[in-house]
Formats: structure tokens, sequence, C-alpha cells
């Protein structure tokens, strides 16, 4: 089976790849166990996101070891995501540090977001908000959209740098442009403070469509003790409809 599909043509492949989600899988698993490290990151995924198989947070640890440990990159972050979330292995915010600081100095943009945040947040290591900043900043150059967003929040909470709202709002307009869900909040956020309460409602409807159930109760709660007239009852249906779509 691993000899078959080191074998397959380009076009056989792009075929196997088009299939239905468990044919596809499988496929998949095959290329993984021929030793492919691509194939081992993108089966881990599948059973972190339970595509095409059964979700199996344990097994997507192993396959994403699998692949790490032939120098691939992107596995090597999703390590430490599980250490980080606990998918597959207790919580050890320490390994998911060294992973995403690993990856980070490899040049991966999502490694150097979630190794910033660590920092930021002094979990698994000290805190360091001003090498949180450097990471962010490096991230943001490469267009990471959840690392703009971060970069408005030091800007607005003056964590390292001055406090300056118009650079914050700038940061959050490009994140939202960039799809990051928080991004489109903070973005909706800052132009309904000004009274931009239509232009807002349209990012909001964007951040209900995209974020976490969880993260939309928790924009839903700000709006509703905002205080901004025509802005909180809304915005909040403008987030929930979406949300529910």
């Amino acid at each position: 089976m691993s000899e078959d599909v080191l074998a397959l043509s380009a076009d056989e492949v792009a075929a196997r790849l088009a299939a239905p989600p468990a044919e596809r899988a499988a496929f998949v698993r095959a290329a993984a166990e021929a030793g492919l490290a691509e194939a081992q990151a993108v089966y881990g995924q599948m059973l972190l996101d339970g595509h095409g198989v059964a979700r199996n947070e344990g097994a997507a640890l192993g396959w994403f070891r699998r692949a790490a440990a032939q120098r691939h990159v992107m596995a090597l972050n999703m390590v430490g995501r599980c250490y980080d979330l606990g998918w597959g292995t207790p919580v050890m915010k320490d390994r998911a540090a060294e992973c995403f600081r690993l990856a980070a100095e490899q040049g991966l943009d999502w490694a150097m977001y979630n190794y910033a945040t660590l920092l930021a947040l002094g979990q698994g290591v000290p805190e360091d908000k001003a090498a949180a900043l450097d990471w962010l900043e490096r991230a943001a150059q490469l267009g990471n959209a959840k690392a703009i967003n971060f970069l408005g929040s030091f800007h607005e909470d003056g964590w390292v740098v001055p406090r300056d709202m118009a650079q914050a709002a700038r940061l959050y307009a490009r994140a939202a442009r960039g799809g990051d869900f928080r991004g489109c909040f903070n973005h909706a956020r800052m132009l309904g403070e000004k009274g931009r309460i239509d232009e807002a409602l349209g990012w909001l409807a964007r951040a209900g469509e995209t974020g976490t159930a969880a993260f939309v109760d928790k924009a839903c709660a700000w709006l509703a003790t905002c205080g901004i007239p025509g802005f909180a009852t809304r915005g909040r249906q403008a987030m929930r409809r979406a949300a529910s779509c």
C-alpha cells in the first residue's frame, strides 16, 4: 500500500485528495504511513478535527510528533498547540512554549504568534511583553492577522509601547480585513465608539460568523454594557444572527 501511494502521479494524487472525506482520509493515512511528513501533519489535523475519521486527539498528537521529528515546522507548532490546550495530553505550557519557540525561530508566523501569546501572559515562560511584542511584529510582517490584532491590543493598552488609540484602530482594521474574528470585533468596537454604527454592524456579523461560540458570548456580553446608543441591541443581533447561520 505504501509503495503504491509513493508511485502515484501528480494527477492521481490530486484525484485521491478530491475524493469524499473518508476516502481522502484513508489515502492521506496511507501516505503518512509511507513516511511522508506532510501527510503525517495533514492526517494529524484530520484526526484532531474529525474530518473523514473519528476525532482522536491522542492519535493526532502522535502523527504531529512523527512529522515534527522530520522537521515539519507546522507539525512542531501543532505539537505545541496540543501541549498548550491539552489535546491528547495533559496541559504543559512549558513544553508548548518550547515547541512554539523552535518553530518560530524557523520562520513560522503561527508559531511566532503562539509563542508571543505565552510570553505576554507568562504561561510556561516568564512574562516578557517586550519579547512578545517583538515576535508579534515579526508575525505581523508576514501577514498574520491574529498577530496584527494582538499588536492592536498592545497599542490600545499601552503595553511596552506608549498608548496610541489611532495606531490600535489601524491595526484592528488591518486584522479585520485579514479575516481574524477578534480583529473584526475590535474594529467594529472602535467604529461603534465613533458613532459609525451601520459600518460596525457588518464587522460584528463577520466576527459572529467566524468566531467561536465562547467568543460570541463574551462579545455580546460586552455589547450589552457598552452604553453606545443603537449599538448594543443591534450589535448583539448581528452577531447572534451570523453565528446561527
